[in-house]
C-alpha cells in the first residue's frame, strides 16, 4: 500500500482516514503532486478536489454561524446526519449546484470565473 501526503490538504479528513486505515499496511510515503484524489487514482479528481473545498466552507460556515448541525439541516433542507457526513468530508451524493446552494443560504457568495489558462493543464480550482 503506498500513502501519498498532501500538504496543504482541503480533504484532510479523507487523508487521515485513509492513514489510519492503512497504516500496519504502508510500505512507502510519498509527497503529493497536488491532488491527494489524483494520488490516489480515483475516479474524477479535480471534481472531488473542488467537493472537498465546498465541504470545508461549508463546515468552516456551520460553525462560524455557531449552530448545532440539527440548526443548520433545517437551515439547509437535509437531514442532519447528510450535514454530519459533509461537516467530515463525506461529500459523495451532493453536486456541486446543491453545494453552492448550501453556500447561499449560509449567506456566503459563490462567483464563478472563467478564463484562459495559464499553465499547460487547465484546471478547477476553489479559492
Amino acid at each position: 500500500m503506498e500513502i501519498i501526503v498532501y500538504n496543504p490538504c482541503p480533504a484532510r479528513v479523507l487523508l487521515s482516514s485513509i492513514l489510519n486505515h492503512h497504516k500496519r499496511d504502508a510500505r512507502a510515503i510519498k509527497t503529493s503532486r497536488g491532488n491527494v484524489f489524483a494520488d490516489l487514482d480515483l475516479p474524477n479528481p479535480e471534481e472531488m478536489l473542488v467537493k472537498a473545498e465546498l465541504a470545508r466552507k461549508i463546515s468552516n460556515a456551520i460553525i462560524a454561524r455557531h449552530i448545532t448541525q440539527a440548526e443548520a439541516s433545517e437551515l439547509l433542507g437535509i437531514d442532519q446526519p447528510k450535514v454530519s457526513a459533509l461537516m467530515r468530508g463525506r461529500f459523495t451524493g451532493f453536486s456541486l449546484e446543491r453545494m453552492f446552494r448550501f453556500l447561499n443560504t449560509l449567506g456566503i457568495d459563490v462567483e464563478i470565473t472563467v478564463k484562459p489558462k495559464l499553465r499547460d493543464n487547465a484546471r478547477i480550482t476553489v479559492v
